[in-house]
């Protein structure tokens, strides 16, 4: 049986990850959606939607959706709707879970990787976080939660940017840039969102596509190994480097003409990650290895680390491996000295 697709949504307090989820719960899409709540309080999705004080743990919607609140731990509402699938009780195509306004998205991942039977059953297709254009500066600033948020994200919508002037959006947006490169930013206006920006994103498979905005990349090019240092020297961004904040999270991109050694490179991530894994919070990487005419594809969260092999080099492709790290306060000279040294 193919696997379960899983969306993981989630953004600040306020910032409209309620508004884009009732969308999907209500339009006539015709797909089959599982959402899984896990917000305590006054975030709940309307009770006129969810009957919050019903003894039942799982609502049919009229149109085809499924609504569940976690009552137990993520992993046994996972368990508990396979099992009702398998059984022919509830039928869903996917599954969406808006994880509470405060929460760390780290956990809600592994969830997915550490146990084998959710690990067979399902499939995390992508983080979307929801950044609130009005208060996200005063959220990134005191709030290490919106700053992990943030990190996480495959895909970044920004909402309420009607309420902020155009440099404003310009500003949040090189901010959030400069803490995950990966993530493309697109502002929504009340949770107005084609479904085909929130689902089947892959933003986690292990493919050869990695997105990094190619500003991202200016500069540093004259370097002897080829390996970049990113935003600090793009052409692009001086205007805007009074708005600078020294967020904790934040991420670099490491880039090198010559193949790795693969035990070396496998050694050296596997020692990094036993060290800085919590802080760690997403690292991918398209890379040219030694050994294999085909690219090495590896990405990783928190300790957990999965590489692939991914298609044949082109004939005319420069190889070239290009890894991003974003996590918090990770010690850049470390990694980049000791990427180097894993080069053949």
């Amino acid at each position: 049986m193919a696997q379960i697709p899983a969306t993981i949504l989630t953004g600040f307090l306020g910032a409209g990850k309620t508004t884009l989820l009732k969308r999907v719960l209500t339009e006539a899409h015709g797909q089959k959606i599982a959402v899984i709540e896990n917000e305590f309080g006054a975030e709940n999705i309307d009770n006129d939607i969810l009957v919050t004080d019903s003894q039942e743990q799982i609502v049919q919607m009229s149109n085809g959706c499924i609504c569940c609140t976690i009552r137990e731990d993520l992993r046994e509402t996972l368990q508990l709707l396979a099992a009702k699938r398998r059984k022919g009780l509830l039928n869903f195509d996917r599954v969406v879970i808006e994880t509470t306004g405060l929460a760390d998205p780290g956990p809600v991942v592994q969830t997915f990787f550490m146990d084998d039977e959710i690990a067979e059953t399902y499939l995390v297709d992508s983080i979307i976080t929801v950044v609130d254009a009005k208060h996200a500066n005063q959220q990134l600033d005191e709030r290490q939660e919106a700053r992990r948020q943030v990190g996480f994200a495959d895909q970044i919508f920004l909402s309420k940017t009607d309420l902020v002037s155009a440099e404003e959006v310009q500003a949040l947006t090189h901010r959030l840039k400069h803490m995950n490169p990966r993530a493309p930013i697109e502002a929504v206006h009340f949770g107005q969102v084609p479904l085909a920006r929130v689902l089947d994103l892959r933003g986690f498979n292990l493919n050869a596509r990695l997105d990094i905005d190619p500003d991202f990349l200016q500069g540093g090019e004259g370097t002897d190994h080829g390996h970049e240092h990113g935003y600090e020297h793009g052409p692009h961004c001086q205007h805007l480097h009074h708005h600078h904040h020294d967020d904790d999270v934040k991420s670099f991109v490491f880039r090198a003409r010559q193949p790795f050694d693969p035990a070396k490179l496998e050694d050296f991530l596997g020692a990094i990650v036993n060290v800085y894994g919590p802080r760690m919070l997403r690292y991918k990487g398209v890379l040219h290895m030694k050994g294999t005419e085909r690219k090495v594809i590896f990405q990783g969260v928190h300790q957990l680390m999965g590489s692939d092999l991914g298609p044949q080099w082109g004939a005319d492709e420069e190889r070239l491996s290009k890894m991003v790290f974003i996590g918090i306060d990770l010690p850049r000279d470390i990694l980049e000295q000791g990427l180097l040294q894993c080069l053949v």
